[in-house]
């Protein structure tokens, strides 16, 4: 589906261009950020638990809100490119 790219000089384009931004990949947006906030209360409530685990489950958390930006930097060169 081929589109021409958005026009950004439009306030309304580049507010409707800014949504569909957003609705790219929400679900990984807030899972990764989700997950972050449980591996920091679990390092909080559960000091006793090893340290890795709330690092483990922060990193992995950290990685999917990397990847939803990688995906939505992805999204946005092939739009102005108007391959998407």
């Amino acid at each position: 589906m081929n589109r021409p790219p958005p026009n950004l000089n439009d306030p309304a384009e580049l507010a409707a261009y800014r949504r569909e931004l957003r609705a790219l990949v929400p679900w990984v947006r807030y899972t990764g950020m989700a997950l972050a906030l449980l591996g920091a209360a679990i390092a909080v409530l559960w000091p006793q638990l090893p340290g890795a685990l709330p690092l483990a489950v922060i990193a992995l958390g950290f990685a999917m809100m990397v990847a939803a930006i990688g995906i939505r930097t992805r999204y946005h060169a092939r739009r102005m490119r108007g391959d998407a």
